[in-house]
């Protein structure tokens, strides 16, 4: 399971290994300073992201990752 979110601290707490940052609480997977196309074009990316890091090992009980690589 990949849990996508802005607080990755409680999905720690919870034991979730593999966590995705978002972008902020209101909005995890979306940006309001972008237009729609753009936001769609991010909401894309987190979901492959999401896709691609359900795939991999988890390198360690828990891993928090990024859109660009891990924290």
């Amino acid at each position: 399971m990949v849990q996508i979110t802005a607080v990755p601290n409680v999905a720690q707490m919870v034991g979730v290994n593999r966590i995705l940052r978002g972008q902020t609480v209101p909005c995890v997977m979306g940006d309001a300073t972008l237009d729609s196309e753009q936001e769609k074009d991010l909401r894309l990316r987190m979901i492959l992201r999401a896709l691609e890091i359900l795939q991999m090992d988890a390198p360690g009980p828990t891993t928090v990752f990024t859109l660009e690589g891990t924290e």
